[in-house]
């Protein structure tokens, strides 16, 4: 079985490697600490585990980023003989490490999954468990850390019914992989379900909820001033902004035209677009452009920046780690990828700030969540852009519906909170307990 995957993993890696490094180039920033990537860390790294135990906890971009920091806060004064590394996939997730986490905590890049570098990762860093966030499943580096007797946790996990039938139609590979976790953190029980049938063993898994609940309403220190920024843009103060987060290719074009239709009802609507990959900055302003809407880059703007009361239609933030901030301004909210793109985008952080919001259909990866905001009036599903554009002016032209939505939305948040704590109890409860679950040979390889 291992033989077969790497024989498949190696060819599909060599064949899609060019995509991943343009893809590494056009994030930037992508030469720093790229030997992690291969499992190879600095002494610098290696001389900060030095006699020290540690556990291992990843994170595989900015989203999951945003749950580490707040796992880490609680689990660290559980296990304080533990030194904390947290590993990244991607430049801008290492840059959310290196804002949010205090500078003891060990940063690095997790290695991909050829056997290689596996195996030297895990030789460098011997940690004494595991901790994956939401199910970032990778063979090789989980084989090697079963085999190793390295105890395995997988929290705050969630499976669309996609990745689901991905999982089930490889069960020969995955079934005894999620057979070896020691505990699993599921969000619901529609997700516990199918990590029973894809061979996680029902006394690990421990149905805790969202980690997202817990996340979103930290307090943390204010990095941007959104009303000096929009200041400098010529926006008077009480201006209605609608705020599209999270987006992707398509709904830039689609917001730009319902925008400029809006606006004819409402003389101040301003927009902010911020494009789930920042990279995508030039794409998303090419559509702006090409329907005349007159937009200036977040990163063009400085403390000298002095633009006259009209002379710009829409802020499109081209940086990362501020949509948070955006959100707590806004008068309306949409979010995005889920009206030209599938899975939706995680409404839990403008929810938690009791904002008005709308997102489209497609939103499968947060489905469970979408669906207890609808269902008590905290926030609107749409079917298409048709709908989308009356839902937006709707709630542009309606204060009491908005307060409303808001205060809906911050009520489902409230209830469903706890999920951290539930979570590390249940780490905690292995790790001192002793209930790792050993597998037979024969099932893990």
């Amino acid at each position: 079985m291992r033989f077969l995957y790497n024989i498949v993993f190696t060819f599909f890696f060599l064949l899609s490697s060019p995509y991943y490094f343009l893809k590494m180039w056009r994030r930037g920033n992508w030469q720093r600490h790229f030997r992690q990537r291969f499992g190879k860390y600095s002494a610098k790294v290696k001389q900060a585990i030095t006699n020290r135990h540690t556990i291992w906890i990843h994170a595989v971009s900015v989203g999951e980023v945003n749950l580490c920091t707040q796992l880490i806060r609680a689990l660290e004064p559980r296990v304080p003989n533990l030194k904390f590394i947290v590993s990244t996939t991607t430049s801008t997730g290492m840059g959310e490490l290196e804002r949010k986490l205090p500078a003891h905590i060990l940063r690095i890049y997790y290695p991909i999954d050829r056997q290689k570098y596996v195996r030297r990762a895990l030789s460098a860093l011997h940690p004494e468990a595991i901790i994956l966030i939401e199910a970032e499943i990778w063979p090789n580096f989980l084989w090697h850390a079963r085999s190793r007797g390295i105890p395995m946790f997988l929290v705050n996990a969630r499976l669309s019914a996609r990745s689901f039938r991905g999982y089930r139609w490889f069960g020969f590979l995955f079934r005894p992989i999620f057979a070896a976790f020691d505990g699993v953190g599921a969000q619901n029980q529609v997700d516990a379900g199918r990590l029973r049938a894809l061979g996680c063993r029902p006394e690990a898994i421990h149905v805790v909820g969202s980690l997202k609940y817990d996340a979103a309403p930290l307090e943390e220190r204010r990095s941007t001033d959104v009303p000096a920024l929009l200041r400098r843009l010529g926006v008077h103060a009480g201006a209605r902004l609608l705020v599209a987060g999270s987006t992707h290719a398509g709904e830039e074009a689609i917001l730009a035209e319902q925008f400029l239709r809006l606006r004819k009802r409402f003389a101040d609507l301003f927009l902010i677009v911020v494009p789930r990959h920042f990279e995508r900055g030039k794409e998303a302003g090419r559509d702006l452009a090409a329907r005349g809407v007159k937009f200036v880059y977040r990163s063009e703007i400085t403390v000298n920046s002095n633009y006259a009361p009209g002379s710009v239609d829409c802020l499109l933030v081209n940086t990362t780690g501020e949509l948070k901030y955006f959100y707590e301004h806004a008068t309306v909210i949409f979010i995005g990828k889920s009206l030209t793109a599938t899975g939706g985008q995680n409404p839990i952080e403008p929810g938690a700030l009791g904002k008005a919001m709308v997102f489209g259909p497609n939103m499968q990866n947060f489905a469970a969540i979408a669906s207890a905001f609808v269902s008590v009036g905290g926030a609107v599903q749409v079917g298409d852009a048709g709908e989308l554009e009356r839902s937006l002016g709707e709630l542009l032209g309606d204060a009491t519906r908005r307060d409303a939505l808001g205060r809906n939305a911050l009520q489902v948040v409230r209830e469903n909170q706890g999920a951290i704590g539930r979570t590390v109890d249940m780490i905690v409860r292995h790790l001192e307990g002793g209930e790792m679950y050993v597998p037979p040979k024969k099932s893990v390889e």
